[in-house]
Parts: structure tokens; sequence; C-alpha cells
């Protein structure tokens, strides 16, 4: 991989505040001894603490355990104690999430909370009308924050809050002449947000900031969130925009919200489906992050900055990459905080933490020297960039297309049963090649796979990012073999389609 940021000066190292890995564990949650190498990993790297989204991972009691999941073994309450201890041996500090308003998807689904969504269509924003919807948020707050005695600082996510005032009991508030859909989205907010101070007076509070963007000065200033919340400004892009996303910084901190952190993201904001992590993509990502860093004025205190890793888009969406493919974009992004730019020192102190050759995942796999280290996770890592290699080939992804296929073989031909045997077999030799060695992969990958992370997600990763793109082919395979029945002699035709 190319030296970054060698064309330009270095900025300033990120401020002094703190820096956070954020473990989205809705999806692909890992063993929890796997777990805690990556807690070890991420200290060694230069973090200072962990953000953890458990979703329906967390062991949820009484009357919210339908909240567990049921595709996975939720982690045990020794568990989630044991990654605290972890983390604390490490010194990190641990951040719980628990979404309150949006992305409230793993909950709503449950039939018997479908009454608690603002829409019946929308699975993920709760109705702020309903008293049981509030009562269970604050249900779920009170046991996250009982099983993490130690974290002085809870964040209670509120983003993407989507369809908020398009449900029956927020339309009929909102034909109140004067009120609004800030409103409405403060007034829950808020309450939320006292409730927790109320309960946990001493306990820091942090929300997403995206759903305040649109607001002015004087709805920010009396939105009831200034010295109850602090923002934390998300920006994936790898071209964030500077000037403005320091401008809305400056709102913030003018309107009172002066508490501030910075999200960015070092996997899982690339492409819904993407499998294998662009270190590129994300460095320079941070490297933004740095350029407002250094254009904020005095008087503008930033907390510090989390570095998101999501494994899917929302609680029904697919896998992502996983957290082995993105280990070197996460330990490029971290030092590239560190150093101010992705120099040749932050570059060397990646390869050699991890033992890589290169900080790109999909070069490491061939460009490895043989008494490397290897970093949690890397032999995964490796497979699945085979693999993807091999489902991302033109003679895969295009088979159909191929001359033999589109002149000799078409839908035309199969429905009719005009087939040229001699066709058909060379067709089935050619799928029958390319199947054998996607399964085989297939195979080196799930039983790799199955020692840092559930069997389910094995088997539901595959299913995802292997099924899709192989049905063409099998589909191809099977029409060939009852095609070669059809055409040729039974006492020859045995012999031609295969196994």
């Amino acid at each position: 991989m190319q030296i970054i940021s060698a064309t330009m000066d270095a900025l300033p190292a990120w401020p002094k505040g703190k820096k956070l890995v954020h473990l989205d564990l809705k999806g692909a949650p890992p063993r929890i001894d796997y777990l805690h190498k990556l807690i070890g990993l991420f200290s060694g790297l230069g973090a200072d603490g962990i953000l953890v989204e458990y979703e329906d991972m967390f062991p949820y009691e009484g009357e919210l355990k339908v909240l567990q999941s049921t595709q996975h073994s939720p982690y045990s309450r020794e568990e989630v104690l044991s990654i605290q201890e972890v983390a604390k041996s490490q010194g990190l500090e641990v951040i719980p999430l628990v979404q309150t308003f949006g992305h409230m998807e793993f909950v709503l689904k449950h039939k018997s909370l479908w009454g608690l969504r603002e829409v019946g269509h929308c699975l993920g924003t709760l109705n702020p009308h309903r008293e049981e919807g509030v009562r269970l948020v604050e249900e779920m707050l009170r046991q996250v924050v009982e099983l993490h005695p130690g974290s002085t600082s809870l964040h209670i996510g509120a983003d993407e809050v989507y369809l908020l005032g398009e449900g029956e009991e927020s339309r009929s508030w909102l034909s109140t002449p004067g009120r609004t859909v800030q409103q409405l989205f403060l007034s829950h907010v808020t309450r939320v947000a006292k409730g927790v101070r109320e309960a946990w007076p001493n306990l820091n509070m942090i929300m997403w900031d995206d759903m305040l963007r649109g607001m002015d000065h004087d709805t920010l200033k009396g939105s009831g969130l200034v010295g109850l919340v602090q923002l934390m400004l998300w920006d994936y892009n790898p071209t964030l925009d500077v000037k403005n996303t320091v401008y809305l910084l400056e709102r913030y901190s003018g309107a009172g919200l002066s508490e501030l952190w910075a999200a960015s993201a070092f996997k899982g904001s690339t492409n819904v489906h993407t499998c294998v992590t662009s270190t590129q993509r994300h460095v320079d990502n941070h490297l933004q992050w740095l350029q407002v860093a250094a254009a904020l004025p005095e008087g503008i205190h930033m907390l510090g900055i989390a570095l998101t890793g999501w494994q899917r888009y929302d609680h029904l969406s697919v896998l992502c990459e996983l957290l082995p493919l993105a280990l070197p974009s996460l330990a490029s992004s971290l030092q590239t905080l560190t150093h101010g730019q992705f120099s040749p020192e932050a570059q060397s102190r990646v390869t050699k933490t991890l033992g890589i050759s290169s900080v790109e995942v999909e070069i490491m796999a061939s460009s490895t020297t043989g008494d490397s280290v290897l970093f949690p996770g890397r032999r995964l890592a490796e497979l699945v960039v085979e693999l993807t290699a091999i489902l991302q080939s033109e003679e895969l992804r295009h088979f159909e297309d191929n001359m033999f296929v589109r002149g000799w073989f078409t839908p035309y031909h199969r429905q009719r049963k005009i087939v040229s045997p001699l066709i058909a077999q060379q067709l089935q030799s050619q799928a029958m090649t390319l199947l054998a060695l996607v399964e085989q992969r297939v195979a080196m990958v799930k039983k790799e796979m199955v020692r840092l992370y559930p069997a389910s997600t094995a088997q539901e990763w595959v299913e995802q990012h292997v099924s899709p793109v192989v049905a063409p082919l099998q589909r191809v395979l099977e029409d060939t073999r009852a095609s070669l029945l059809e055409m040729v002699p039974q006492n020859v035709s045995a012999s031609m389609v295969g196994q």
C-alpha cells in the first residue's frame, strides 16, 4: 500500500481525548475468548476504550428476555462482566450503547411489541407517545447500566429515527399549532436522558447528533439537552466535508452543547454487503477528521473520537466485513490519529504490530513473510480474501454470459430441449470445476470461522455472501444434467451427467 499522506503536510495528532473502538455485536458476535484477545489488541494499537453495542446479545432478564437473540446464544452475565474485567486490565474504558428511539429493530420485530412502533411498517422507530414504550426503554437501560458497574458513560443512541411524526398518535400531536417533529424528537430524548440523570447522577450520557443537524440555534439552545448530553457527530465518508463539519460543531457549541465527540469508521460503512475492508478508504476518513480537529477554533472541546466498526447496517441487513478483515484498517486508522498522518513511522508500527507486510488486507494474504506473528483472526481474513476473489472473478460472476451459454444454452434452448450435448457436457464440466473450487474454499472458511464465531454466524455468512453468487452456476449445472438425460442415449448419459 502506498504511504497515504506522504504528499501532504502532517496535521497535529488527534487532540487530547479518548479514542474508542466501537464493537457492534448485533451481527457476528465473537466467541468470548476471541473477544478477549481483540480487546488486548485494541489496547496495543492505541485505543483508550470500547463502545459496546450489544443489541440482542445482552442477557436481558425478566420481561425483556424476549429481546435475547434466538440465532446465537447471548453473552452470559459472567461474560459481560469478563469483557469489562479484561478491558480494565488493559487500561480501556467500557461504554455501553443502548438504542432508545431509532434502530430498535431488535426490539420492535417481536410480535408482542408491534404496538410500540411509530408506524406499522417501520421496525426501527419507537412510538414516543406510549408509556409502555418509555418504560421498556428505561428497563433496558437499567439492566445494562447495572451490569456495567464500573462504567462512567452511557451512549443512548437516538440516530436515524425514521418516519417520526407519521404515526397516528404523532399526527394528532402535531396537529396542535406550533408543534414540530423536531420538538417531538426532543421531548422523547430529553425525557429518557433526564430519567438516566435522575437514576445515575454521575453517569455521562452520549447521543448521536444527526437528528439535531437541521435544528436552528434557538431550538438547540432550548432543547433541554444542554448540560445533559454529549453529542457524537458521525461522518464515515473518506471525502468528509471539513468546512461543513467544523461549522456544525461550532453551531452545537454556540448553542451550549459544548461537550462533543467525533465518530469515524474503520469498517462497515462502504457498502451493505462488503466483505473485504479497504484500509485506504478508512484512513482517508480519519485524515479528514484530523483536518476538522485542526480547523476548530479555540474553546471547542472534543472529548474524543469513536472509531465505529459496523457489523450490519441495521438489525435486518446482511453481515458486512468481519472484524479480522478490518484489523489492518483499525490499526492504520488509530496510528493515523496518533501521528497526524499515515506516515512511514505509522505504517511501520502497524505492520510490525500485526506481523504483516501490507496494511491492505487484500494484499496481506499474498505478501506475508513466513516468520510473521499472526494477529488474532488473521487466518480467517486470508481465507475470506481468497474466497472473495474467486466469487468476484469474471469466470464465475459472468458464467451465464459466456459464449457457450449465450450461444447454445439459453432459456430458449433449455425449454425446448434443443441443446447440443457436446456444449452441455463442456458447460457441465466447467460448472462442476468452479463449484468444487468454491465448496473447497467455503469448507476452509467455515472451519476457521467457527473457531472465532458461533456456527450460526458461519452459516449466515455463507448463505448471504456465497450462495447468491453461485446460485446461477448451480442452475446451469442442473439444467445441463437434465438436458444430457434428455438428449443422450441412456447407456451413454450416465457417464456424462456427473455425480
